[in-house]
């Protein structure tokens, strides 16, 4: 059995913010990031969807490889991260280095990548620890501490760690989609949130801050959850079609495979717009479940969320993350905008563990962390 494998399951992501439920990877694993060069130019140029889009093909290039082997990840919005034990790291690698060869051909967007051991992070004084949030009945994910990842990610940005590109390399992107309509908010305000520790490694003082915060979230209605219960509505065509279009197509054109795209997602629409029971496909479960698996909130070297609240909310948070600053225990950044938007890995319709990565629509995470490295310049 796999250290992931081991791991326990909590059932409430305020236990994540206890440093207590997060175990040390093995010595011998590996961790790997990527990351869009230039990302705010591309959601200037209103390609925040495509952005997304290269950040969680980083994960799913990963899924596919993985052949339903669990790891860890997790989904930064302009890019993404993940550990894998020592007999996947060439594997990793490969996908990798495909997926950043997919994305400038593509797209035309320049992706970063790299893998270090753990014996290189910890001889940096950093660890990388991660424990399981259950999210669902069928999906669970990775929340990540210790401040190896944060490491890594800047490293990689000055130089260390790089893989080599590989044009010639194509990733397995099956399952990924943008299909969703955007989920406008329900409080006046989808609130992209982004927090760092000020120090070289979380401790005690964040987390404190850090249940603070969430306490505050507990009293938006369904902890901001940003996703209806009845599930995101759904509108033809959908925006993402020509998105998807690029990860699929494989050897055939990309016009062909955008056609067919646009025919199955008609008849996708009309299922899941009049509740048409196919086969064992339920509607409604299916758009429920889309709620449930959401990945709307994570902690990541810092903590992460994506919020539906109102104006009175952020500015409590607003407070609170300021009185912090001036202490010396965070960094944090904020983005407001009125949609989030889901890039999903569904595996297959007919099982419950598809995976969706929740962000604000118009810049969402990368704008909210561009907004820290200002302040910090």
């Amino acid at each position: 059995m796999d250290f992931y494998d081991t791991l326990p399951r909590r059932a409430t992501f305020e236990a994540m913010a206890d440093p207590a439920s997060y175990t040390a990877l093995p010595d011998d694993w590996v961790v790997g990031c990527a990351d869009i060069v230039g990302s705010t130019k591309e959601i200037a140029a209103g390609r925040y969807k495509t952005v997304n889009m290269v950040g969680a093909a980083v994960i799913s290039a990963q899924i596919n490889a993985a052949g339903g082997r669990a790891f860890p990840y997790v989904f930064g919005g302009d890019g993404a991260a993940f550990a894998c034990a020592p007999d996947q790291a060439e594997m990793a690698a490969a996908q990798l280095t495909a997926v950043q060869a997919w994305a400038r051909a593509e797209f035309g967007i320049a992706l970063r990548t790299a893998m270090a051991t753990m014996a290189q992070v910890r001889a940096a004084g950093r660890d990388v620890s991660v424990a399981r949030y259950q999210a669902s009945p069928d999906v669970d994910y990775a929340m990540f501490a210790g401040g190896g990842l944060a490491w890594v990610e800047a490293q990689m940005k000055a130089g260390a760690f790089v893989l080599p590109e590989t044009p010639e390399a194509r990733p397995d992107l099956t399952g990924l989609s943008c299909r969703w309509s955007h989920i406008r908010a329900q409080h006046g305000i989808i609130l992209s949130l982004v927090i760092e520790p000020a120090g070289r490694l979380p401790g005690a003082a964040f987390a404190r801050l850090a249940a603070e915060v969430l306490d505050i979230a507990r009293g938006l209605e369904r902890n901001g959850h940003p996703i209806p219960i009845e599930g995101a509505s759904v509108r033809w065509p959908p925006a993402g079609v020509s998105l998807e279009a690029r990860a699929s197509h494989g050897e055939s054109p990309v016009g062909r495979r955008r056609l067919w795209l646009y025919l199955e997602t008609l008849f996708a629409w009309a299922v899941l717009r009049f509740n048409i029971p196919v086969g064992g496909f339920r509607p409604q479960h299916y758009k429920r479940a889309v709620g449930r698996n959401a990945d709307y909130r994570k902690f990541d070297d810092g903590l992460k969320m994506t919020l539906d609240c109102d104006a009175a909310t952020v500015a409590r948070l607003r407070a609170l993350l300021d009185r912090a600053e001036a202490e010396g225990v965070i960094r944090y950044g904020l983005h407001e905008q009125d949609e989030a938007m889901m890039t999903c890995f569904v595996p297959s319709t007919m099982t419950d563990d598809h995976v969706h990565f929740i962000d604000g629509a118009s810049g969402g995470y990368a704008l909210a962390a561009a907004r820290i490295k200002a302040v910090a310049h």
